[in-house]
């Protein structure tokens, strides 16, 4: 049975996201600091530093998915992750920031469920950045009156750029890096390295077995 057919998180999957969600929660938190002291040394074109930062608020999506494996999960990551931001950190952007945090979610695992969760490598990965950063691009050109804009263009390249590098590149870094720790041997991603060569486990198909 593929780890998708399972119809519900087992406990310690659910443990797991609600964990992802309160760290990057706070991580999140830190990255806003750091793009409003970039957009300070930006000086003129301090506005574009959301977009240079943008992949870093993706980071949870990727992350949760390639661990847990199964729909929804990056999803449901992001959206922790804003709670926290909104409730206890209190982010000026409100309750909006709930539906960014969805959009995100959603853009960074399409990838990986069109693939059935069964294909983690690097162009993956990429996917999974550029498609949430464009996703939440729109969203947020809406919100921030950027439509009409000559830099609109310039905006949207640095956005997917900067998802592809850190919303999705560097969350397959953190992953492979937390697999060789073996922490997570008891998650379906710990089960497929166990089944296949470390080194070709991210472009195979994943089964899980109970």
């Amino acid at each position: 049975m593929t780890a998708p057919d399972r119809a519900r998180l087992e406990l310690r999957e659910i443990v797991l996201v609600v964990v992802l969600g309160i760290v990057f929660g706070f991580l999140y938190w830190v990255f806003v600091q750091t793009w409003n002291t970039l957009a300070i040394a930006m000086g003129p074109a301090g506005d574009l530093a959301q977009h240079v930062l943008a992949g870093s608020w993706l980071l949870v999506g990727p992350i949760a998915v390639a661990i847990i494996r199964r729909p929804f999960s990056g999803v449901i990551a992001e959206i922790l992750a804003a709670v926290v931001e909104v409730v206890f950190l209190g982010s000026p952007v409100g309750p909006l920031l709930l539906l960014s945090a969805a959009l995100q979610g959603a853009g960074s695992e399409l990838p990986f469920a069109l693939t059935r969760y069964r294909r983690f490598g690097w162009s993956t990965y990429a996917a999974s950045g550029a498609l949430g950063a464009g996703l939440v691009f729109f969203w947020t050109a809406v919100r921030m009156g950027w439509y009409g804009q000559d830099i609109l263009g310039l905006r949207l390249g640095m956005q997917v750029v900067s998802g592809i590098v850190l919303g999705g590149l560097l969350a397959k870094v953190l992953v492979d890096a937390l697999v060789r720790t073996g922490v997570l041997d008891n998650f379906a991603i710990g089960a497929s390295r166990q089944r296949t060569d470390p080194q070709k486990a991210d472009d195979v198909p994943v089964r899980r077995v109970h």
